[in-house]
């Protein structure tokens, strides 16, 4: 099985919603663990990679869409 595509900053879509009714996290922090924010109430959680790509369902919206990083 193909693993998942993300990157810091994204927007993605869990299988579960936020009990806050949001179902919309923001990646703020990657590494053996993924922390991430509720874009509803910007509650912020941290959870191990391994639970976080089971319970991912897709990326909403890329940090960098033009795929261009540097800006200067």
């Amino acid at each position: 099985m193909e693993r998942k595509q993300f990157q810091l900053g994204d927007i993605v879509q869990m299988k579960k919603p936020h009990p806050c009714g949001t179902n919309e996290w923001e990646v703020i922090r990657m590494g053996a663990d993924i922390r991430i924010k509720c874009v509803g109430c910007r509650h912020s959680v941290l959870i191990p990679r391994y639970e976080f790509e089971k319970k991912m369902k897709k990326v909403l919206r890329p940090a960098n869409p033009t795929g261009s990083g540097d800006t200067g």
